[in-house]
């Protein structure tokens, strides 16, 4: 029988992620992005708290002369995850990485895993998201896999909860998003003069981008509960999860207190976000994260193409 190794890149949160999922965290492997910081170097998810990582990033006085940045993988340490699970009996391994939108990690781990043909099946997936979203893809393809479901049903899961994911952020202060090219010119300087915060969303193409925009937090936040209201529907309850995810951990009591009105109720903690985004996007949003849970009625999707271009199998 097949063994299957889950792989996670480390802005999939899995470092961060709630208790309840010790028990199947454990078995999934991390490939980690590099963070700079304040002349100094991290894998991201080892050596520190992402909450006091913010709180750094909050008190910076001099943002544009102390901008932290990322950086991807190194050839040997992805290579380094894969010789791993070969060597512990695994014949099937497949990666959750963050949304190719995001920078070159999901290509460069795909061209990495090609130099492994012939000594395990490899399929990189597009998260198309990133964050703990991206973490709960991961364990749900390691629940499959514990069920003895095989890649090509795995990957067809996946692909169905990518294409209903949702996810909102609303951001109260623009410096990191300008500064980090996010929001440029025009829309730069308007936005940080009028207090504009926007609304940001990851379309299904895994890009993140503007869905609206609101004078204040306050009005940001009443948009997006507004959108996730709509999303949600009529959905019970146990077919999605939903809830908040941040960076600024102050901003979620404001959340809390709008969504009220609108009927929202979390069923899920709530999970910081990815320390590799927060230094892109800054340490003042507050959003959430949907996750629907698919029913019995919802068929699947046909297994995708990029399936059979990366094992070499056909249809």
């Amino acid at each position: 029988m097949s063994k299957i190794k889950i792989v996670c890149t480390s802005t999939g949160c899995l470092d961060y992620a709630p208790k309840r999922y010790d028990d199947i965290k454990k078995d999934i492997d991390i490939i980690r992005i590099h963070m700079f910081f304040q002349g100094k170097e991290y894998l991201e998810g080892i050596g520190f708290d992402p909450e006091d990582f913010y709180l750094i990033m909050e008190k910076v006085s001099d943002i544009k002369g102390n901008l932290p940045h990322t950086a991807m993988p190194t050839h040997d340490e992805v290579a380094a995850v894969f010789d791993k699970a070969i060597a512990e009996g695994y014949d099937k391994i497949l990666v959750v990485c963050l949304s190719s939108y995001l920078g070159g990690t999901w290509n460069f781990v795909r061209i990495v895993a090609e130099e492994y043909r012939g000594k395990a099946e490899i399929v990189v997936v597009d998260a198309k998201i990133t964050c703990f979203q991206e973490g709960l893809l991961a364990i749900f393809a390691q629940e499959l896999a514990n069920q003895g479901k095989d890649l090509p049903e795995i990957v067809q899961e996946l692909e169905w909860r990518k294409a209903h994911q949702e996810f909102l952020g609303c951001s109260m202060r623009l410096d990191y998003m300008i500064l980090n090219g996010r929001l440029k010119g025009g829309k730069a300087f308007f936005g940080k003069a009028l207090n504009v915060c926007p609304v940001v969303h990851f379309n299904h193409a895994g890009e993140l981008t503007s869905l609206s925009s609101a004078i204040g937090l306050n009005n940001s936040l009443k948009k997006a509960a507004m959108q996730l209201a709509e999303w949600i529907g009529d959905r019970k309850k146990e077919d999605y999860l939903v809830f908040p995810t941040y960076t600024g951990r102050s901003l979620i009591a404001r959340q809390k207190a709008i969504e009220t009105s609108f009927g929202i109720e979390t069923n899920h903690e709530p999970v910081v976000m990815s320390c590799v985004t927060g230094i892109h996007v800054g340490p003042w949003i507050v959003g959430y994260a949907y996750c629907p849970i698919r029913r019995e009625d919802e068929p699947l999707p046909e297994v995708p193409d990029y399936y059979y271009e990366q094992t070499g199998k056909t249809r």
